[in-house]
């Protein structure tokens, strides 16, 4: 599986004949799972139209520096910001010399300036310019600043001359853009991870519910798609940011929970059910607001959900499985009890009575339990736990 799945690519597009290719190379790095948006310089537009790249791409073109639109809706330093790797090609010798000296005259050379990302070149231009002592002095300065050249090719050019200069293949170039990165550990899967409470509805404005944030399942999805892995959070009301790179299918009820889960199982590697589901839900729901009356008591008669864990864990076919366990008391004795009644891979333990961690709270403390270990992790950040539960449940995947 490519080391660019789930990997966002800028892909600047300056000026010059092999241009053309760049509407090629587009599909190429989609074709490996990379999300791709574009930045054309004026020049580059005198060769492949905006639209052209647009309609590959699936995204608007970014084109002009001080575009109020782009400026409102994503500028330079959000494109920065959202960019894994900038890539540019064709990069013509104009481009490079405004780059070497560090030049911020367009919207390009800015987010070039402005991002944190690695920064790849694939130079194409004439024989001459390219051997021209100033063009490799300029290349000599980028890469000492750790920008990539990738290539050029050697070879017959437009003008007609032979020799260095010629853009390589988008073959080429996207097989350069993944060796620049590692694969993830979770490369080529999928995984469906629930998170957050459910709401139980009593009438149309109350509900029962629990205190779950949704933290630690939100932390998981980003970490298993940083891990490479393409990831369908399915979640129930939160206060939380979507995660990057994820699809997100928002729920309310523990009903609707069951069904998203159920309809978004296929080809999935890996299960993690990270949500609190209410146990129970009222058997029926007031069409009108429920009135408080004389009485000192109010009976409202509840129904149990459906199990989600244990009916994906029940499936003919079912993904490696995992549950959450969250405790106040007996932790390893229930939640091995859960593991082999519900018939898991691996559950994750937690204590919701330890002060500090669990529902609400930045951090956490979990013990992962399978049919034969047990292994400690101590109180994180609910971030840096995410990163360490992705790569052992990688790990178990593998084994």
């Amino acid at each position: 599986m490519s080391s660019l799945t789930n990997k966002q690519i800028l892909l600047g597009v300056t000026g010059g004949i092999a241009a053309y290719k760049s509407a090629d190379l587009i599909r190429r790095l989609q074709d490996r799972g990379a999300q791709v948006r574009v930045v054309m310089t004026q020049a580059a537009r005198e060769f492949i139209t905006p639209l052209t790249l647009q309609a590959l791409s699936g995204n608007p073109v970014h084109l002009d520096l001080l575009d109020p639109a782009a400026e409102a809706a994503m500028g330079h330093i959000e494109l920065g910001r959202w960019a894994d790797l900038v890539l540019v090609a064709p990069a013509s010798a104009d481009f490079m010399a405004r780059l070497a000296q560090g030049k911020g005259d367009d919207l390009l050379t800015t987010v070039c300036l402005a991002t944190a990302a690695p920064i790849a070149l694939a130079p194409a231009m004439n024989q001459g310019m390219w051997r021209n002592p100033s063009t490799q002095h300029n290349l000599q300065t980028l890469q000492a600043r750790n920008i990539s050249c990738f290539g050029p090719a050697d070879g017959g050019q437009a003008c007609g001359d032979i020799g260095p200069g010629r853009m390589l293949e988008p073959v080429q170039i996207a097989d350069a853009a993944e060796r620049l990165f590692q694969p993830g550990s979770l490369a080529g899967r999928k995984l469906v991870i629930t998170a957050g409470p459910t709401r139980e509805a009593i009438d149309p404005v109350r509900y029962l519910s629990n205190y779950s944030s949704g933290k630690m399942g939100y932390a998981l999805a980003q970490a298993a798609v940083d891990a490479g892995a393409q990831v369908v959070l399915i979640s129930g009301p939160t206060n939380l940011p979507a995660p990057s790179r994820v699809k997100v299918v928002p729920v309310v009820s523990a009903e609707q929970m069951h069904k998203a889960t159920m309809e978004n199982l296929g080809g999935c590697d890996l299960f993690i059910a990270a949500a609190a589901v209410a146990d129970y839900r009222p058997r029926q729901i007031a069409e009108q607001k429920l009135k408080k009356n004389q009485s000192e008591q109010m009976t409202i008669e509840l129904v149990k959900n459906r199990d989600i864990v244990a009916d994906v864990a029940a499936l003919t076919d079912k993904p490696f499985t995992v549950g959450f366990a969250a405790e106040s008391e007996n932790l390893v004795e229930y939640a091995r009890d859960k593991l082999q009644r519900k018939n898991l891979d691996v559950i994750i333990a937690n204590d919701i009575s330890s002060e500090g961690i669990g529902f609400n709270s930045d951090d956490n403390a979990v013990t992962v339990i399978d049919a034969g270990s047990e292994i400690h992790i101590g109180q994180r950040n609910k971030n840096q736990l995410a990163r360490e539960l992705i790569a052992l449940l990688a790990e178990k995947i593998r084994k």
